[in-house]
């Protein structure tokens, strides 16, 4: 799972990254779905940072997407 913003550049670059490497993955708008803000500020310990980018078979959860792997 991917909870982001449209208009956030680390986001977009997460979403390219996994499309590219065609890495399946769900994409959450966390502006149009307040729900979906509660679940990811719960996987983030409560920052407002996004990406957050979730493993859900690992149960990894990235803060942040800066590209690298």
């Amino acid at each position: 799972m991917i909870f982001g913003k449209d208009d956030c550049p680390h986001t977009q670059k997460a979403l390219e990254e996994f499309k590219k490497k065609c890495k399946p993955f769900l994409y959450i708008n966390v502006d149009k779905d307040p729900k979906a803000l509660e679940k990811m500020l719960e996987y983030s310990d409560g920052r407002h940072m996004v990406p957050i980018i979730v493993d859900v078979d690992k149960g990894d959860v990235t803060v942040g997407f800066t590209g690298e792997d």
